[in-house]
């Protein structure tokens, strides 16, 4: 039997927690932000905690920041905070001319950071697998960083209904390809790429963003037992 899956774990509680917090860094990372959505994260105090990841350390730290930065959202100065965010957003997930962070796994794999490279039609094959297509298929790389933690989150929500039906070869299908995933694309670069956002990051927002979403990686590493990227 996989070492994985050997574990102790509940797995219902741990995949949920899957579903939900990667599913809202994904919608973070993936769309330019308005003020509506983030005043309703800030409202309803998302992030006060997750239900994922809560106890490592970069997720606390992530938290804390997202907390702080929530709280000057609902200020005084909210348009301000907002705008600030805007301009994070198109810096850090679009590009300007100092583009340090691209959020394409394939550019941290060739010596051209270019896009639409060999690792993006493996991923697009293994979303493929799955019934699953890019929105914006053959006009954006499939192996953006927000595509790839939702392609994660959906096998998690896969595993969660093979429990539910009672179908542990299906469960154990999908716990294998989420490990296979995990190890083979976004454990070998988005570490590094959350390192990277964090450094660039002028906003407590994408700060918190980053370190969360590390506290997600090294839980996810942890649990499938896979030595991630530094």
């Amino acid at each position: 039997m996989t070492s994985f899956l050997a574990k102790s774990i509940d797995w219902e509680i741990t995949l949920t927690g899957q579903v939900l917090t990667l599913g809202l860094l994904s919608n973070i990372l993936y769309s330019e932000p308005e003020l509506a959505m983030l005043q309703q994260l800030a409202e309803e105090a998302v992030f006060s905690e997750v239900p994922f990841a809560e106890t490592q350390p970069k997720t606390i730290a992530g938290l804390k920041l997202l907390t702080n930065w929530s709280k000057r959202l609902l200020s005084d100065v909210k348009v301000m905070a907002f705008e600030e965010v805007k301009v994070d957003y198109v810096r850090l997930l679009v590009g300007t001319e100092d583009f340090n962070t691209p959020p394409w796994e394939s550019v941290y794999f060739n010596d051209e950071r270019m896009i639409f490279q060999e690792e993006t039609l493996k991923v697009r094959a293994w979303y493929r697998r799955f019934g699953l297509a890019s929105e914006k298929l053959y006009n954006e790389p499939d192996d953006h960083i927000a595509l790839e933690i939702s392609f994660i989150a959906h096998l998690a929500s896969l595993s969660l209904e093979a429990i539910n039906a009672n179908d542990q070869s299906t469960f154990e299908k999908t716990l294998m390809a989420q490990h296979d995933f995990l190890e083979e694309h976004l454990l070998q670069w988005a570490p590094t790429w959350c390192t990277l956002l964090y450094e660039n990051a002028r906003t407590d927002f994408y700060k918190g963003v980053a370190l969360l979403l590390q506290g997600v990686l090294i839980e996810l590493g942890e649990i499938f037992d896979i030595q991630a990227s530094r």
